[in-house]
């Protein structure tokens, strides 16, 4: 708990509507988008001036007390998870597009701005901002910088760290710092992208200047079925070694389609294995091209039916059925377990394969949705929570996923980040000597651990304690270390 003596500071730099402190209040903030975990925070603080941010910081530094900071709470990795003891950060109400530059093609904005917002203001100027996560509706831009979202064209355009140009935030101290710049580079270290994916533990978002692209003259949208994920899984592979590089290139299995036709009507097959969702931009020559190539390969490579979109509509169709899989998973089994890790595209079709056997052995179905084009898989795996050991079973499934991921080559996350969701597999990604390097880092900005304390680095105790339950080819991870 909270000392009564901090939440008497804290009144006195906040308005009353600014501070929640009654337990129905509080209870909205209980979770983000990762419903397995929840835990009521002790206090909630919506600040509406950058003045009160640095005071609450300032108090927060002063009295040792932990802070997590949260955008809109979308997040799937549990990092915006509340913390006994700490202040919940909500930077909600920083919500205003402070200018939009048509010229030099950037926005500035507040952390608690819409992702789509930004797109919808700049779309006067034929400009938009690329990374679209599926939460793009609702999800901020803080958020997207601490988690550094993706989103179906980040195959071509990138992640938040490359179309973010720089971001003005503040300290645990509550000092102010500018990190980045609006030109091309900046002198000395590139803690642009040092911060951007840092899951809220290293510095508080004030600010954000993101780059804004000119609209493409034309996209068109090819959808392919397979009647066999590894075709599918191959496929995409086909299509980047082809000498095409789409917008957007996404991949859904049967369970997928089933589940997003009946809740989108996105008009998908129903009797496909897997589809295919291929994205090409450009000049309406260039897109001609792309189009009649990716048709080329997607045959050559066992696609059983091969549809262009005949019009925007039906493009908005097909992209809306996908950005729809994870609520109309949701109709499937009443909870289910979303994972995120990334492999290179040529391990597809195998880990495709492994997964089928992990869904027989831990008996847990799974759909599965893919950034295909850039390796980046979203398991969803389907339980009940109301069936004793169900949960349990889940965790434990999506857990060899990730070390699946990483056996191939690949990492535990793509773009959702690790939280508390994936801190056990940070041990089997990285050896001591990198996670004491995080170590180091974490403390160069927060000597205390008070910014979001538990999330996405573990400590060597912990990893130690995480190796001695999983032995693998006879030794354990990180066996040079104490067990405690």
């Amino acid at each position: 708990m909270i000392a009564p003596k901090i939440i008497r500071r804290l009144q006195s730099v906040l308005p009353p509507d600014c501070l929640l402190l009654a337990t129905e209040d509080l209870k909205p903030f209980e979770t983000d988008g990762l419903t397995a975990f929840r835990n009521i925070p002790d206090v909630v603080a919506l600040p509406e001036t950058e003045n009160q941010v640095k005071s609450i910081l300032r108090i927060c530094h002063e009295s040792g007390t932990p802070i997590v900071f949260r955008g809109a709470g979308t997040g799937v990795s549990g990092g915006a998870l509340p913390v006994d003891g700490a202040v919940l950060l909500a930077m909600t109400r920083f919500n205003r597009i402070l200018s939009i530059d048509p010229l030099a093609r950037l926005a500035r904005v507040q952390p608690g701005v819409r992702n789509l917002a930004i797109s919808e203001a700049a779309a006067p100027f034929n400009l938009y901002y690329a990374p679209d996560p599926s939460s793009q509706i609702a999800c901020t831009i803080g958020g997207n910088v601490a988690e550094n979202s993706g989103g179906v064209h980040c195959l071509k355009y990138g992640l938040t760290v490359h179309n973010v140009l720089s971001i003005r935030v503040l300290t645990i101290e509550g000092d102010e710092l500018v990190i980045g710049s609006e030109a091309l580079d900046s002198p000395g270290y590139d803690l642009l992208a040092l911060l951007t994916g840092s899951e809220g533990m290293l510095a508080v978002t004030l600010e954000v200047t993101v780059k804004l692209l000119p609209k493409p003259e034309r996209t068109q949208v090819v959808l392919a079925a397979f009647d066999d994920i590894g075709k599918g899984g191959a496929a995409v592979g086909a299509v980047i070694a082809g000498g095409v590089l789409p917008a957007g290139l996404e991949m859904m299995d049967r369970l997928a389609v089933e589940a997003a036709e009946a809740y989108a009507h996105a008009g998908y097959p129903l009797n496909a294995k897997a589809i295919l969702l291929v994205e090409v931009d450009g000049t309406q020559e260039e897109v001609s091209e792309d189009v009649m190539r990716v048709r080329e390969i997607l045959l050559a490579a066992g696609a059983t039916e091969v549809r262009t979109a005949r019009d925007e509509a039906e493009q908005k169709k097909f992209w809306a059925g996908r950005k729809a899989a994870f609520p109309a998973v949701g109709r499937l089994a009443p909870d289910y377990y979303c994972m995120d890790g990334t492999i290179p595209r040529k391990s597809l079709p195998d880990v495709l394969k492994r997964m089928a056997a992990l869904s027989e052995q831990h008996a847990l179905p799974v759909a599965n949705v893919f950034h295909a084009g850039d390796g980046n898989l979203h398991p969803l795996i389907l339980y009940d929570a109301n069936r004793p050991g169900e949960w349990e079973k889940a965790e434990r499934f999506g857990a060899d996923i990730l070390e699946l991921c990483v056996a191939h080559g690949g990492s535990i996350t793509g773009e959702h980040g690790v939280g508390i969701e994936k801190i056990n597999q940070m041990c089997v990604q990285f050896g001591s000597a990198e996670l004491g390097a995080f170590h180091g880092i974490k403390a160069c900005f927060d000597p205390d651990g008070l910014l979001n304390p538990g999330k996405a680095v573990p400590t060597l105790h912990r990893c130690a304690e995480y190796g001695a339950m999983h032995v693998r080819g006879g030794k354990l991870p990180f066996a040079e270390l104490p067990r405690f």
